[in-house]
């Protein structure tokens, strides 16, 4: 084999691992939820089949010539096969039950590990290969090899991230790989070159690590609540005290003056939460059961609770910390939890007068959701964006199983952004009557942008909340499971 068709097929094979790599965090997502545990199951689990797909065409590396290259098309095409089937696998073992931490661990197992094994065990022979190509320059020869499967990650890295699965989703990534994979195939022939020689596996599997220790340093300084999921500040200005994840205020509370932290009906502060919470009360009766995706600060469900106390309120919040955060520093949404507030699981009927509380990813809880409600309102942040997996057309059509009434949904993007109209696409695709507001925008130039969705004519708002006006939003394509939003670039 020629010293640089060695070193295109293993910048092929890196780039199209790591892209694998990437959009096996995607398609996990509208089953288990995008977390830290979710990515760092993949993570480990692709890294595990690099290094055991290394260890093993390294042995089949030391065979004779013609033999190891049969095998190494063998493998290659069996990585085809498996990585075009890889979101039909995941979705028969999600169907068979697997649920929960284990079950998430296991599904990650049996859909990336044994691509991953065979996409990386031609890497010592294609090294073997290159060395020997070039006689009495092994170190320049061994040194490229480095540097291919290094810029081959890179690319992948790249493909994936900026252009594959924002552009053609990640159905169509894992077909693409597994034609890439296809095409290295007619390369490994034997062309006469003897046996044995040196073996240097790829790098290629070190750099997602590079690439998740530069994420952890991106965030900044240390934070003063910190979890898995969220890097959480208090801060107490303006008398109120807003709730800070990654920077980026979730919720914010007036602070009773004189100490008074009892049940009087406190204003709320942010704009968009006055939009919903009046929306609420021209749409909904006395009584309502109302399901909140997204728990930040609890301050609308504290509102629910105390202006109607017969209402029932349900929120799906993914990180305990949060909850623990506003019971030490939200003195009005604290008092609601500690009066009202219970466990509630996926099954279990909203309860009147009560806040039920359900730690876990918001998409989860929709797929699993026995309960009805009479309202949604879906307010789930990652940072500043909303996760991709809650606003696409199927996560949606979940929400509509279950909630009979009206849904209201709190964006920030710019105006008429691209994540606006994929969610109001969806939103007039479900619904027959779509409202929208935009709120003002910050030096960044977004803001929130306020939707309400409902079988239902809504009705307008006399008064809206200062900056608000209502908005007009360009039809788009729908966001889904497979094409969905990208978040901010």
């Amino acid at each position: 084999m020629r010293f640089w068709t060695a070193i295109g097929l293993i910048v092929v094979l890196s780039a199209t691992g790591l892209t694998y790599e990437i959009a096996a965090g995607r398609v996990l997502a509208p089953f288990f939820g995008a977390s830290l545990l979710t990515w760092t199951a993949v993570i480990a689990t692709v890294l595990a089949g690099f290094s055991i797909g290394n260890a093993i065409g390294g042995v089949i590396a030391e065979r004779e010539r013609g033999r190891a290259l049969r095998s190494m098309r063998v493998a290659l095409v069996a990585t085809a096969v498996l990585a075009a089937l890889t979101p039909t696998i995941l979705g028969m073992v999600h169907a068979l039950g697997a649920r929960g931490t284990g079950g998430m661990f296991l599904s990650v197992v049996i859909a990336f590990l044994p691509a991953s094994i065979l996409i990386s065990a031609p890497s010592p022979l294609l090294a073997t290969l290159a060395v020997e190509a070039r006689p009495g320059r092994e170190g320049s020869s061994l040194g490229m090899v480095l540097a291919a499967g290094s810029l081959g990650a890179i690319l992948g890295a790249v493909l994936a991230g900026f252009v594959a699965l924002p552009l053609i989703g990640s159905a169509a990534t894992f077909a693409a790989c597994a034609a890439l994979v296809l095409l290295c195939v007619p390369a490994l022939r034997d062309r006469g070159a003897g046996g044995g020689g040196g073996e240097q596996p790829s790098l290629a599997p070190l750099l997602p690590v590079a690439a998740l220790v530069a994420a952890s340093a991106a965030l900044g300084p240390v934070c003063r609540y910190e979890s898995g999921l969220s890097c959480i500040d208090v801060a107490r200005t303006g008398g109120a005290v807003h709730l800070y994840s990654d920077g980026v205020r979730q919720a914010a509370e007036e602070v009773a003056r004189g100490g008074d932290d009892g049940d009087r009906q406190r204003g709320l502060i942010l704009p968009y939460t006055e939009w919903i919470w009046a929306r609420m009360q021209a749409d909904l009766g006395p009584a309502p059961a109302v399901l909140f995706i997204g728990g930040g600060g609890y301050t609308l469900p504290t509102r629910l609770l105390t202006a109607r106390p017969e209402a029932a309120a349900l929120a799906v919040e993914i990180d305990p910390l949060i909850t623990e955060v506003v019971e030490r520093h939200l003195p009005w949404a604290a008092a609601t939890i500690a009066q009202a507030g219970h466990a509630a699981a996926p099954g279990t009927p909203p309860r009147p007068g009560g806040l039920g509380i359900h730690h876990a990813d918001g998409r989860v809880y929709l797929n699993e959701a026995g309960a009805r409600f009479d309202a949604a309102v879906l307010d789930a942040f990652s940072s500043a964006s909303v996760p991709a997996h809650l606003v696409t057309l199927e996560s949606f059509a979940q929400v509509r199983r279950i909630v009979d009434g009206p849904v209201y949904v709190n964006l920030i993007d710019r105006p008429d952004g691209p994540l606006a109209r994929g969610t109001h696409a969806i939103l007039t695709e479900l619904y027959p009557h779509v409202r929208a507001v935009q709120g003002p925008l910050n030096a960044g130039g977004t803001g929130n942008i306020v939707i309400a969705a409902s079988p239902r004519a809504l009705e307008p708002l006399a008064d809206l909340p200062r900056g608000f006006a209502e908005t007009r939003i360009t039809p788009a394509r729908p966001f889904t499971d497979d094409r969905g939003w990208a978040g901010y670039r």
